[in-house]
This record gives structure tokens, C-alpha cells and sequence, in this order.
């Protein structure tokens, strides 16, 4: 077994029946979702935050990887969660997002879903990756530590195999195309600036599920890794009021 890196394991907070799925992104690690998974925690959740096959340990290993892979990894985490608990909210970021929609749109017992500059159409990565596939490329430069705060950083990947570009933009067709599968309360975080995902993504999003609960809050003071940006306390409060409002609707 490849060694993970130190920062990008699995993590698990055991709370109350509430349980909180947090899904991390592409070529990036749990380490992006561990303070908002905390902030899950200290208000009294359940929390597990997975580490998606392939990452978390090199970009030759993400090479393996499918994206059918990452399906099967939050499912499974999914069910894990359900083990402990009988409420459940997804959150994720980026392609994380996806993942949360993805589950929301085959699963009916989710109660709330959080994406955060999730990724459903990346027309200029699709061209990119065209371009290096056509080039015989295998490497190309790293997307993480799109964040606007001064010095932090995203434990990610410093490279992108072309190949799980192709896997990203398989995922994201598939995701898109079910977006109408998708009913649950949905909460969608959007950065203002964003230089990963376009932020026209939430406006896909937001128009094409069929949930009558959702709402776009923007991200004015962060890129694309929001959640270890300026705006993550506003991301924590705004989601922990967003499970409230639903969990009290529940009574």
C-alpha cells in the first residue's frame, strides 16, 4: 500500500444522529475539508470525510484511478455514515460538488446538500485537455492553492495526469445530465472569483435541479478552494443554519 500523505487521511467526528458527508476535490485532499468538518463537529454533527481513491498520495497513482472509482468511494462512504446516524447532508468542494450531487441525485434519503463551487462544465479544461492528449503529454501543472487569503496553502497534487482529466470530464457529463434527479433542499456556494471552476456553474446548477429549496450564496472574498479561504466561517454558519432550518422542518 502506497503511503498516504500526512494530512490528506480519512477523518471521522463522531456526534450526534446528524451526519455530515464532507468530499474533497480533484487532485486535492481531505486536508480542504477538515475545518469545515470540525466547525460540523463543534456544532454537534457527525462528520466523515473521505479520501477519494488516487489522491492523497501521487499524481502516478491518481493515474489509476477512474471516475467510476470516486462514485463508488462516497457511496461507500455514504454508507458508513449511515451506520451512525439517520440524518443525512452532503457537502463538497469542486469536483467534491459533484460528488454531492451525484448522490443527491441517486439517493432519496438525503436530507440537504451543501456543493460548494462544484464542477459540472469546464469548457476551457476540456479544451486544455484535448490539446495535451493530442501532445502526448502526461503531466501537466497543478490547479490547487487557487485561494486568495495570504499564505495558505492546499495540500494537493503539484502536477494533473492528463489521464484523470479525461475521468474528471467524464464524471461532470454524467453529473449534469441527472441534475434533474436532484429534490433535496440545496444550499450552492459560488465564488465571485474564481480560477478553477467558471462560477457560471452555479447558475447551471441552480436552474436545472428540480429541488424547490435552493439558494445561491456568493463567495465574494475567496477563489476556488473556499473553504480554507476568507469566506469559510461564512460557509460553516451558513450551512449549520441551512441543516437547522431543514432539521426543524423535520419535527
Amino acid at each position: 500500500m502506497s503511503k498516504i500523505l500526512t494530512g490528506a487521511e480519512d477523518f471521522f467526528f463522531e456526534g450526534d444522529q446528524v451526519g455530515i458527508l464532507a468530499i474533497h476535490g480533484f487532485t486535492g485532499t481531505t486536508q480542504s475539508m477538515r475545518s469545515l468538518g470540525q466547525a460540523f463537529a463543534d456544532a454537534g454533527y457527525t462528520v466523515l470525510g473521505p479520501r477519494l481513491t488516487g489522491h492523497g498520495i501521487s499524481p502516478e497513482e491518481m493515474t489509476k484511478a477512474e471516475f467510476k472509482d470516486w462514485f463508488q468511494d462516497v457511496e461507500e462512504a455514504l454508507d458508513e455514515l449511515r451506520l451512525h446516524t439517520d440524518k443525512i447532508f452532503i457537502t463538497g468542494l469542486s469536483m467534491g460538488g459533484a460528488l454531492t450531487l451525484y448522490l443527491a441525485e441517486n439517493y432519496e434519503d438525503i436530507l440537504g446538500i451543501m456543493p460548494i463551487n462544484a464542477a459540472i462544465d469546464m469548457p476551457d479544461f476540456k479544451e486544455y485537455y484535448q490539446a495535451q492528449k493530442a501532445a502526448n503529454v502526461e503531466f501537466v501543472d497543478g490547479i490547487g492553492s487557487d485561494i486568495k487569503k495570504p499564505d495558505v496553502t492546499e495540500l494537493a497534487y503539484p502536477k494533473t495526469p492528463v489521464k484523470s482529466m479525461k475521468e474528471l470530464l467524464d464524471l461532470m457529463k454524467h453529473v449534469r445530465e441527472d441534475l434533474p434527479k436532484v429534490t433535496c433542499p440545496t444550499l450552492i456556494f459560488s465564488s465571485t472569483v474564481d480560477h478553477v471552476v467558471p462560477p457560471e456553474n452555479a447558475k447551471i446548477i441552480y436552474e436545472e435541479i428540480s429541488s424547490s429549496d435552493k439558494s445561491i450564496i456568493k463567495l465574494p472574498e475567496s477563489y476556488h478552494v473556499a473553504t480554507l479561504d476568507n469566506d469559510a466561517d461564512l460557509i460553516a454558519t451558513e450551512s449549520i443554519k441551512f441543516i437547522r432550518e431543514i432539521l426543524a422542518s423535520e419535527i
